[in-house]
């Protein structure tokens, strides 16, 4: 169950809806059946819609998508991919609380000037 702000990717949409995004992308590989991907749905979801705008968080189904898991290497889920500019700029495996999520975004956000 996503949030409104929490995208789902799929194989057919991935290369225009993350690599050729204009802001950061974060990919939560997941499945159904992953009791540690289910953990960190609220996560993810959270995630979304504090950064409506400045990243894209979305959802990637491995067992409906597997093409895009075998391009990535994908061999345990959760997994999380974080794209910018078409290329991952990070990578992490396993679930994890927020903060190291954030961890992993903050280095790649735009620094908006006032």
């Amino acid at each position: 169950m996503a949030a409104e702000n929490t995208l789902t990717f799929t194989d057919g949409a991935f290369d225009q809806d993350v690599l050729k995004s204009d802001t950061p992308v974060l990919v939560d590989f997941w499945a159904p059946w992953c009791g540690p991907c289910k953990a960190m749905g609220p996560t993810i979801d959270a995630l979304a819609t504090e950064y409506a705008g400045k990243v894209k968080v979305g959802k990637l189904n491995t067992d409906d998508n597997p093409g895009t898991a075998m391009r990535y290497g994908i061999r345990g889920i959760p997994t999380l991919l974080l794209f910018k500019g078409g290329q991952v700029v990070d990578q992490r495996v396993g679930a994890m609380p927020k903060p190291e999520v954030l961890k992993m975004l903050q280095p790649h956000l735009e620094k908006v000037s006032s």
